[in-house]
């Protein structure tokens, strides 16, 4: 199943019109925030190419960060910090991130499709939608923001921890991070909760 919006507008109840899809990016990596999106498309927007961003290039996503934010109605981000993920756990803060993200939209949505099996917070009516990202054009559009802003965010990090690597791995856990994080040592920014059957390897 593809993108369709007869699908998303299959969620909405009581003459809601103004919906955003709201996803996040950064649950897996060992270090950095987790970063959310909320978006508000004109209803029928077809922007092309639009998929989940796990599915698209780095350069696919940089070119449709562009055209989301030139041809919606209105998006925000919202982060949830190391410090809040080792506090909540991270699906506590990815909610977080989340309901950030809404609560800084210009425009006030109706109602909040969330990728996910779980919304938490919300002021507004929130529905989870399984595999949002590849079926909902909000949800995709907010994938694609999260992840491109989630990577641009550890891009900067590389001029603070210039031996990590981040801008390579952007916090995942490749070989490269792994031996760095052995090598060195954690920095500030990475998720203790996150390194501990790593660092235990190395004792």
């Amino acid at each position: 199943m593809a993108l369709d919006w007869g699908f998303e507008i299959s969620f909405r109840v009581n003459g809601e019109t103004v919906v955003c899809g709201c996803d996040e990016a950064g649950r897996g990596p060992l270090c950095g925030p987790v970063v959310a999106a909320a978006v508000i498309l004109p209803e029928g927007l077809v922007i092309e190419g639009l998929d989940d961003s796990k599915k698209l290039s780095e350069k696919k996503r940089e070119k449709l960060y562009n055209l989301i934010r030139e041809n919606c109605i209105d998006c925000a981000v919202g982060h949830a910090e190391v410090y809040e993920i080792e506090k909540h756990n991270i699906l506590g803060a990815a909610m977080l991130a989340m309901n950030r993200a809404v609560e800084k939209l210009s425009v006030k949505p109706e109602l909040v499709l969330v990728d996910g099996n779980v919304v938490r917070g919300f002021e507004m009516r929130a529905v989870p939608v399984i595999k949002g990202d590849a079926l909902c054009p909000s949800i995709a559009a907010a994938s694609v923001l999260a992840k491109v802003a989630r990577d641009r965010l550890l891009d900067e990090t590389e001029k603070l921890y210039p031996n990590y690597g981040f801008a390579k791995h952007k916090g995942y856990a490749t070989k490269l991070h792994r031996e760095a994080i052995l090598n060195l040592g954690a920095s500030q920014l990475h998720r203790p909760s996150f390194l501990k059957k790593l660092l235990g390897e190395k004792k």
